[in-house]
């Protein structure tokens, strides 16, 4: 195994200390579990979508995607709706609660990465924002 890739997985391990900074900026609300704010921003930036276009979009099997959607469908952060265009599968929209939550969640994490990342380069932050575009990429070819 090259070093360079085990130092990559000990960095990754300890990102999770930046949660704490997150939570940390918003006491006053439970921060969404993590699988519920990847669906909701996936729907508010593409629109409805069917449980199997989001199993597509996370490589995930639908199972999966159906438990963690029926969390969002209890919590009324998200609805089931016919298809827009007329197809048979009901799709999926994120409520106006649902909206909400993302949003407030999505500021508590800018704060909280703003927060660590105050005294870095406009080009360091390039950098490691393309970095981690190309790291995401390759998790989803």
């Amino acid at each position: 195994m090259r070093t360079e890739i085990a130092d990559i997985e000990r960095e990754l391990m300890l990102i999770g200390r930046y949660k704490e900074l997150v939570a940390a900026e918003r006491p006053d609300e439970r921060p969404l579990e993590r699988s519920s704010y990847i669906l909701l921003s996936r729907l508010e930036a593409e629109g409805p979508l069917s449980i199997g276009q989001l199993a597509r979009a996370f490589g995930l099997d639908t199972s999966t995607v159906n438990r963690q959607t029926a969390v969002l469908l209890r919590a009324g952060l998200a609805e089931r709706i016919p298809d827009p265009e007329g197809g048979m599968a009901r799709k999926l929209r994120v409520t106006e609660e649902g909206l909400r939550r993302a949003r407030a969640e999505r500021e508590g994490r800018l704060r909280g990465l703003a927060k660590v990342l105050e005294d870095w380069t406009t080009e360091e932050l390039e950098s490691f924002a393309g970095g981690l575009a190309h790291f995401n990429a390759s998790i989803e070819r």
